[in-house]
């Protein structure tokens, strides 16, 4: 399998990520309260996002193939750190569709494949995750 990701070191708690395929760059650093500058994305911040990207995406798939329109959203995350072990313990994602007319059979489809993406499915069972879906 062909690796997607280039991911190097910069220095000063900085990295840069590279999209293989595209050439997109994602730079993190370390935040403000763990000795870095805060001036990028942490990549928990990230790990944050990812989850948030992932669940909206799949709901997106799953739209396409029932045969109906994925309303646009945006979406409010928060990160919670706990602090021994330094970790992520929760992460709060808030997600506001535009107006839109899908039958709640629908809505309940959406919010089952979304709470079971991947990145979901992919994080560790003690980071609680407290998804709220405003249709």
């Amino acid at each position: 399998m062909n690796h997607s990701i280039e991911n190097r070191y910069v220095g000063e708690l900085r990295t840069l990520s590279t999209h293989v395929k595209t050439g997109k760059n994602i730079i993190t650093d370390a935040p403000i309260d763990n000795n870095g500058k805060g001036q990028a994305f942490a990549p928990t911040d990230l790990v944050s996002s990812a989850l948030c990207s992932c669940i909206t995406t799949v709901m997106g798939i799953c739209a396409e193939k029932g045969k109906f329109e994925m309303p646009n959203s945006k979406a409010k995350i928060t990160k919670l750190m706990s602090t021994n072990p330094r970790k992520i313990s929760e992460i709060k994602i808030e997600i506001n569709f535009e107006k839109n007319s899908l039958t709640d059979v629908q809505k309940r489809k959406l919010i089952s494949v979304g709470k079971n993406c991947p990145v979901a499915k992919s994080l560790n069972s003690d980071i609680k995750q407290n998804l709220k879906f405003n249709f």
